[in-house]
C-alpha cells in the first residue's frame, strides 16, 4: 500500500482509540484470574440480547460454533437436510455438516445477494414428501429437510417474511446466519422493524475481528427467544454440563473467553455509532458513483437496499463484468479491494462429491464472477472514497474507450 493509499479495512485506528480501556480490562482479568465465564460473559450475554431485541444471547467461541450450536439446539442433526445458499463463507455449510446434517443449495436474489424466496419455494414444490415425517425430501441428499438457513450477507437482512412464511408452510425451522449483520434491521409486514437475530428460532453471530462488532480474536453468539434453545446452547458450549461435572449431553469446548467478552462489551457501546458511520459512507459511495451506475446497462452495479431494509454495510460490494481488471487497476493506485466470494460453495473442491455442476445455481455463479468489495470501515473518509471512486471512473473510461 502506498503512503496515500486506501486500506480495505482499518482495525488499527479504533483499537488505538480504545487501547487504554482494553488494556485495563486485561489487567483486571489477570488480577482476578477470571478467564472463563463469570460476570463479563454474563454481562455481554445480557447486553447483546438487549441490542438484538431478543430474550437470550449465549456467547460462544466463534461464529461457526454459534451456527452449529444454534442448529443443534433447534433440533437439527443426523439424518436431516438443511437448505441454504452457496454464496456465503464456507462456515455456513461447515456448521450444517458439523451438526450432523446435509446441505441443499438454492439460488440467490440478484439484487440483494441473499436467499431468493421464489427459488426456495420453487425448490420445495419440486420435492417429494417423506411419509414418515411429512417433510420435503432434499433433491440432492434424499434426506428430510428440517431447516432453512438464510444468510444476511454483507450486512443486509434477507427477505424474512417470505422465507418464514414458506418455512412455516413446509414445517421447516428458520435459523439465521447473522454473522455479517450486527444491528441490521428488517421491516416486517406488520410495519415493525426487527433486528437481525430476532426473527428465526435462533441466530448465529460472529465477532471475528473484521466484523462490525469484532473481538480481538475469535468469538461468537447465539441469539434466540426460546428458553430451551438458550439452555441447550449453554450446555453445548461447555461440554454438555448443566452444572460442573454433571453432563446432560455430549457437548463441545465452545466457550466465550471472559477477556473477549469484556472487549466486546466496550465495543458494543459504540456499535450503533459505527454502524451509522458505515451507512453514511455507503450513502456517499452511492452519490459519488451515481454517474457510473446510472442507465439501463451500467458498467458498475451498486448495492441494492430495498425499502424493507436498513443494512449495516459490513461490506460494500459492487459488480462489474471487468472485475479482475478493476481490482488490479485500483491496486495500482493504492486502493485495496476484496472478493466476497469468488468461488461459490457448490463448486468448491471440498464439496466436489456433492454432484453440483456449473450452471446449477446460475445467479450465484454470475454474481461470484463479478463482485468487488470496496474499502468500508467506520473511519473511512470522504477523501479516501473520492480516491476509490476516481480510480473506478478512470478504469471505466479506459474500458469505454476500447
Amino acid at each position: 500500500m502506498t503512503d496515500n493509499g486506501v486500506p480495505f479495512l482499518d482495525l488499527v485506528t479504533p483499537h488505538r482509540e480504545l487501547e487504554e480501556e482494553l488494556v485495563q480490562l486485561v489487567r483486571e482479568a489477570l488480577r482476578s484470574a477470571q478467564f472463563i465465564g463469570g460476570p463479563q460473559v454474563d454481562g455481554f450475554d445480557r447486553e447483546f440480547a438487549e441490542f438484538c431485541r431478543t430474550k437470550y444471547s449465549v456467547g460462544v467461541a466463534s461464529g461457526t460454533d454459534a451456527l452449529r450450536f444454534a442448529l443443534m439446539a433447534s433440533g437439527v442433526g443426523k439424518g436431516d437436510a438443511v437448505i441454504t445458499v452457496a454464496h456465503t463463507f464456507i462456515a455456513t455449510v461447515e456448521a450444517i455438516s458439523q451438526a450432523g446434517a446435509e446441505t441443499e443449495f438454492v439460488d440467490i436474489d440478484e439484487r440483494t445477494y441473499n436467499l431468493n424466496p421464489d427459488e426456495l419455494e420453487r425448490y420445495l414444490k419440486a420435492c417429494s414428501t417423506d411419509t414418515a415425517t411429512g417433510r420435503p425430501l432434499g433433491r440432492r441428499t434424499g434426506k428430510p429437510i428440517k431447516a432453512v438457513v438464510p444468510v444476511h450477507l454483507y450486512g443486509q437482512v434477507a427477505d424474512m417474511d417470505r422465507i418464514s412464511e414458506i418455512a412455516l408452510r413446509y414445517g421447516l425451522i428458520v435459523v439465521e446466519d447473522a454473522c455479517q449483520a450486527h444491528g441490521a434491521e428488517y421491516r416486517a409486514q406488520d410495519g415493525t422493524w426487527r433486528r437481525a437475530g430476532s426473527i428465526g428460532k435462533a441466530a448465529a453471530f460472529s465477532f471475528y475481528p473484521g466484523k462490525n462488532l469484532g473481538a480481538c480474536g475469535e468469538a461468537g453468539a447465539v441469539t434466540t427467544n426460546d428458553e430451551s434453545v438458550a439452555r441447550t446452547v449453554k450446555m453445548l458450549r461447555d461440554h454438555g454440563q448443566a452444572r460442573k461435572y454433571y453432563h446432560d449431553l455430549e457437548g463441545y469446548n465452545g466457550r466465550l473467553d471472559s477477556i473477549q467478552a469484556a472487549f466486546l462489551r466496550v465495543k458494543l457501546r459504540r456499535l450503533e455509532t459505527w454502524n451509522a458511520m458505515r451507512r453514511a459512507a455507503a450513502a456517499r459511495y452511492g452519490r459519488l458513483l451515481a454517474d457510473v451506475t446510472a442507465g439501463a446497462s451500467p458498467r458498475i452495479i451498486a448495492p441494492y437496499e430495498p425499502s424493507t431494509s436498513q443494512a449495516v454495510y459490513h461490506l460494500y460490494v459492487i459488480r462489474t463484468q471487468e472485475r479482475d481488471g478493476l481490482a488490479e487497476a485500483l491496486k495500482k493506485q493504492g486502493v485495496h479491494t476484496g472478493f466476497h466470494y469468488p468461488v461459490p460453495l457448490h463448486l468448491q473442491n471440498a464439496y466436489r462429491d456433492w454432484g453440483y455442476a456449473k450452471g446449477s445455481l446460475p445467479v450465484t455463479e454470475r454474481v461470484a464472477n463479478e463482485i468487488v468489495s470496496l474499502p468500508m470501515f467506520p473511519g473511512l473518509t470522504e477523501d479516501q472514497q473520492q480516491q476509490v471512486v476516481e480510480g473506478i471512473r478512470s478504469f471505466v473510461g479506459v474500458i469505454a474507450a476500447h
